[in-house]
């Protein structure tokens, strides 16, 4: 795989402060993804939650139907399912629904569910999630290849379950969501899955990145299956402008806000960086890229040199600067970011360098051209008794 064949798209938690009309929000993350689709962008991922008050989407099949029928182009995952809460033959059963209304766009994310509260009111134990995850996502993609499945857990009864649509797209691409630990490079591994690393940009979860993948590998050759790179995505936190001061400037509109919440989450966090400027902290703690487009490749480079080469470049939408600077930020990504990863200019830089290289050969030839042009009009002139007319000095032989 070149990187020039590498895709780019938005990974949507969302994140949206209580402040604010939930419904409005909500409409604005459809045009985000419209927005995105419109700018080429490959692939937009949205998340499942259903505590905290910020992230507000509950069902990330549900917001999919409704940018299937705003898009044209654009794949559409679940980013991520929380398997563990639901009945695997449920979640197959609206996965091949959403491809069949797409025509073949939808992917599906899969994950244990991120937030403990979430658990904790489907009386959940935490600490069973991951176990919980493996036995679904097995279900899943087994009913997804069209088996008959029947398997009996202590929170799942599945008799002789099989679907009776199969994917409109033969095979729905699945990936795992994987972030420091090695949990969801075990589990891609052992199913020959995608991997989404969540927290590519930052430290801890820079620093795993090759280590995860490397286990991946090794998990997945002792299964009889592989890993393939172009399902590799990495995710960072991106919001860029002209320059680095309107950034910075951009995403104090809604900085402060997200890191509130997320610090309620992490409390020992709050302690350590409360009172610090917030957006000096997502760049130096959160592994956040505040700044320009050349600065966006710069990190992207970064992470091929770790990394190596990777599928797609995931932007997660923070909500941290206003509507319409965070879709300018987008615009300046297509623009300038997505063409030099995928070589769109080569070509024409090439054809550039070699018309002004020929500048001074191609205006004597055109100067040649015109001149000769001007003596036959004025030699016609001349057989009618007519003037002549000047001939410019830059036509002038």
């Amino acid at each position: 795989m070149h990187f020039e064949h590498m895709r780019f798209g938005v990974f949507l938690p969302p994140y949206h402060p209580c402040d604010e009309n939930p419904a409005l929000a909500i409409r604005r993350d459809l045009d985000l993804v419209q927005w995105a689709d419109q700018l080429g962008f490959n692939e937009a991922w949205m998340g499942e939650h259903h505590s905290g008050g910020v992230e507000i989407v509950s069902s990330p099949e549900l917001f999919i139907a409704a940018a299937i029928e705003r898009t044209r182009r654009i794949r559409l995952g679940t980013g991520v399912v929380s398997l563990p809460y639901h009945n695997p033959l449920m979640v197959a059963d609206r996965l091949v629904q959403l491809d069949h209304m797409s025509m073949g766009r939808v992917m599906m994310g899969a994950g244990p569910g991120l937030l403990p509260l979430d658990a904790r009111m489907l009386g959940i134990d935490p600490d069973t999630t991951r176990d919980r995850l493996v036995e679904a996502l097995e279900v899943v993609l087994a009913l997804l290849r069209g088996e008959t499945v029947t398997r009996k857990t202590e929170w799942f009864n599945l008799v002789e379950a099989r679907l009776h649509l199969l994917p409109y797209s033969g095979q729905i691409e699945a990936v795992v969501a994987s972030a420091r630990t090695p949990s969801g490079g075990r589990i891609a591994g052992t199913f020959g899955l995608g991997m989404m690393c969540m927290t590519a940009s930052q430290s801890d979860g820079f620093d795993a990145l090759s280590t995860n993948w490397e286990l991946a590998n090794e998990v997945a050759a002792k299964n009889g299956k592989s890993m393939d790179r172009s399902s590799l995505r990495l995710v960072a936190p991106i919001h860029i402008a002209e320059t680095r001061e309107k950034a910075y400037a951009n995403v104090r509109f809604g900085v402060a806000k997200w890191l509130d919440y997320q610090w309620a989450s992490y409390p020992a966090a709050r302690a350590k960086q409360e009172g610090l400027d917030p957006v000096d902290v997502v760049v130096n703690h959160r592994g956040a890229l505040i700044g320009t487009p050349d600065d966006a490749i710069s990190l992207i480079e970064k992470l091929r040199e770790k990394q190596g080469d990777f599928g797609c470049f995931l932007i997660v939408g923070n909500n941290w600067a206003d509507f319409e600077e965070t879709k300018k930020s987008y615009e300046l990504f297509a623009r300038y970011v997505i063409p030099h990863f995928k070589k769109m200019n080569e070509s024409r830089w090439a054809s550039l360098n070699l018309f002004k290289n020929q500048a001074d050969s191609i205006a004597d030839a055109h100067a040649s051209s015109a001149g000769k042009m001007f003596d036959r009009y004025n030699k016609e002139r001349a057989e009618q008794g007519r003037d002549t007319v000047a001939v410019p000095t830059k036509f002038a032989l």
